[in-house]
């Protein structure tokens, strides 16, 4: 049966999934890429930007997950542009297309939610962005019909999230405890008081100093 899955999410110690500040040139504002450095040092990650070696360990078999068995994803404005406000560019060469390049990692209809809907972008790899206005519940119904049997990935960002966690969508979790602390950014758990007694949560402590956490909805 599909699922609402969440992959390798990353938070620091004080909750925060992304920094302040956000720009084209920082996606992840102050927190740079500092969340994320676990997953950048795996075989995994390694091998998806071409380059060899890295871990195998723990780490590696968490961040192995995030392409298996996925029809869809959903991804807040936040994750697809630092802009807001109407959209600029539109049919132009200065058309901003995401972060990842023209064949983008996800091969899947990808479902951006936003206040202001424009036309789809399709990109090389099977990758269509569709900018849709809509409660989670509405935009949710959409991707689990694209995706079919596969399951449907909540890609981020944070407040994105937390919505769907809040309205009790989210059938597996998957976060990563990062052992920084960013002070300021956006945090994951506001708002989500007593989630455990929705959730039974698991935790995996790996030697690259993470702490994996997986929230099964009971």
């Amino acid at each position: 049966m599909s699922r609402v899955r969440v992959n390798n999410f990353s938070i620091s110690l004080d909750g925060f999934g992304t920094g302040e500040g956000l720009t084209l040139e920082a996606p992840f504002g102050h927190a740079g890429e500092r969340l994320h450095q676990w997953m950048f040092a795996t075989r995994f990650w390694r091998s998806m930007v071409g380059e060899s070696g890295g871990s195998t360990g723990v780490d590696n078999a968490f961040a192995e997950q995030h392409g298996i068995g996925f029809g869809a994803e959903i991804m807040g404005r936040g994750k697809f542009s630092a802009s807001t406000g109407p959209w600029s560019g539109i049919g132009t060469a200065d058309e901003w297309r995401g972060w990842w390049g023209p064949n983008p990692p996800f091969h899947t209809p990808v479902y951006v939610l936003t206040h202001h809907p424009r036309p789809s972008i399709e990109m090389d790899g099977g990758t269509v962005f569709h900018f849709v206005d809509g409660t989670p519940q509405e935009v949710l119904a959409l991707a689990k019909d694209a995706a079919g049997d596969l399951d449907v990935r909540i890609g981020g960002g944070v407040t994105m999230l937390r919505e769907f966690l809040a309205a009790g969508l989210v059938d597996v979790a998957h976060i990563v405890q990062v052992p920084i602390l960013l002070g300021r950014g956006e945090r994951l758990w506001d708002d989500l008081e007593a989630l455990e007694e929705r959730y039974d949560v698991e935790s995996v402590s790996s030697p690259s100093g993470v702490t994996h956490l997986t929230l099964t909805r009971r």
